[in-house]
């Protein structure tokens, strides 16, 4: 986003309080660790999907004064002292969430309200989980193993139509029935999460275009490479895993005209 839209968000922002909301239709779910320096403007925005919207912030070994600015902005928090990961995050507050539609985003990313409002609306109008149709680049020499790993978990769970479309991405929205059907522990690893909307029959469709690559503050690498990395992989992993539980050995997949046991 261009440093004058950043500007604009913050004096917005100053001074503004999240208005009450009794009877929420949206919980909108944003974990924070340290992120007082947008944390302000993404709730502003954050507010205004819906008029009667929840904002629920879980701060999780925040240290900056991020869970400070969020309650006194008027905002749920759930505090937690140590790091717990952003996804757990997300599952802590869509247990303590009261809408009937649960909206997810970072407090890292100002996202306008008018980028978030299209996945509100989808949800309303019966999608059951309404995904950021970001793919992530896939026209290079070598493609990212997260964006192979997205793409690859999509054509396994028979959603080729999805590319690279993911509950991993945010932002994203899910109904009610979506999480009583995934249930929230899931949501702490998202590629599992989808793979339990997708094989279960919900409505996954991928409804709005979000730029996230090029905002997403840059990962912190190490001599052995990106630990973030390895985690998300490692997620779509166990994602397979559980299909395979459900499933069989292929997932499901036929074996055609292959009778494996003549060989045996």
């Amino acid at each position: 986003m261009p440093l004058r839209s950043k500007t604009r968000f913050s004096r917005r922002a100053q001074g503004f309080r999240i208005p009450p909301c009794d009877n929420p239709v949206v919980s909108v779910i944003i974990p924070v660790m340290n992120e007082a320096r947008t944390l302000g403007n993404v709730l502003r925005q954050a507010s205004r999907v819906h008029p009667q919207t929840e904002v629920i912030v879980v701060s999780n070994g925040s240290k900056d004064g991020s869970r400070e600015l969020a309650a006194r902005m008027g905002a749920k928090v759930i505090s937690y002292d140590r790091p717990l990961g952003h996804d757990v995050g997300r599952s802590i507050g869509a247990k303590h969430a009261r809408g009937a539609i649960l909206l997810f985003t970072d407090g890292d990313i100002v996202i306008g309200a008018g980028d978030l409002i299209p996945l509100v609306q989808a949800v309303a109008s019966g999608v059951d989980v309404a995904l950021n149709q970001y793919r992530g680049p896939t026209d290079k020499h070598e493609v990212h193993s997260v964006v192979l790993a997205k793409h690859a978990l999509n054509c396994l769970v028979s959603r080729p139509d999805l590319q690279g479309a993911s509950m991993t991405t945010i932002p994203h929205a899910i109904s009610r029935r979506a999480l009583d059907i995934i249930g929230a522990d899931a949501l702490a690893v998202p590629p599992l999460a989808h793979a339990i909307a997708c094989h279960s029959g919900l409505n996954v469709r991928g409804v709005h275009y979000i730029e996230v690559g090029r905002t997403n503050p840059r990962r912190r690498r190490t001599k052995n490479g990106d630990p973030l990395e390895r985690l998300i992989v490692g997620d779509h992993l166990e994602a397979i895993r559980r299909l395979i539980d459900k499933t069989d050995d292929r997932g499901g997949k036929s074996d055609l005209t292959r009778i494996r046991a003549m060989v045996r």
